[in-house]
């Protein structure tokens, strides 16, 4: 459908990887700690696909790095029990990769948690190129990662599709220039990521190869 797209940006967390319930819990975990008694697990959504410094930061800028450090605590501490990867994730992206297609990881989480996901689901030996928070100036919705991860690539912005689940990731490949996937599993809901109108809407990963043209 796509024959011009050569290039797959993807985002990690709730796209390839179901961190959810990791993600709430180490949420939960810190501000339970902080904050007693004062929040939900349903309050906790809206700070999925944020960088922890944008959320923490918001909520206490006196204390944000310590209560970072108590959620990676607790996140790492519990990330090879909660995480897996999402049906359809690993046969899709080994397609890719066999088929050519230049692929990289676009998130807001620091490059040592995104490397172990991936070695975790077996995704490593397809992305050679991971663009974390620590390699960017300004994070997702700011075009900055994706321009980084193309040039990495030697791609240009109409040759490559930003896939994810957060509106972070469709608005990054817009203000970019490449064309956008949402995924329907997004924790906050098919239509509520249809509110930024990407390009395409994924039922299942799979999808994705029929819009690249594989």
């Amino acid at each position: 459908m796509n024959n011009q797209v050569n290039t797959v940006l993807f985002d990690l967390d709730g796209t390839l990887i179901d961190t959810n319930e990791l993600i709430i819990s180490s949420f939960l975990h810190t501000l339970e700690h902080y904050y007693p008694r004062q929040y939900k697990r349903e309050d906790v959504y809206a700070f999925i696909g944020p960088s922890l410094w944008e959320t923490f930061g918001k909520m206490n800028p006196e204390q944000v790095d310590e209560m970072i450090a108590m959620y990676r605590e607790h996140n790492l501490a519990n990330h090879d029990l909660i995480v897996k990867e999402f049906t359809g994730v690993y046969e899709t992206v080994r397609t890719l990769k066999e088929n050519g297609y230049k692929l990289a990881i676009v998130s807001t989480k620091i490059s040592d948690t995104i490397y172990k996901g991936l070695k975790l689901t077996g995704l490593d030996e397809f992305f050679e190129v991971v663009i974390g928070l620590d390699h960017v100036t300004n994070e997702k919705p700011d075009p900055e990662p994706v321009y980084k991860a193309l040039g990495l690539l030697n791609s240009k912005p109409e040759e490559a599709i930003m896939v994810g689940d957060n509106y972070h990731d469709i608005l990054a490949g817009k203000n970019a220039g490449t064309k956008t996937a949402g995924v329907a599993w997004s924790l906050k809901g098919r239509d509520y990521l249809a509110e930024f109108k990407p390009d395409f809407m994924l039922e299942n990963m799979a999808d994705l190869l029929d819009i690249v043209g594989v």
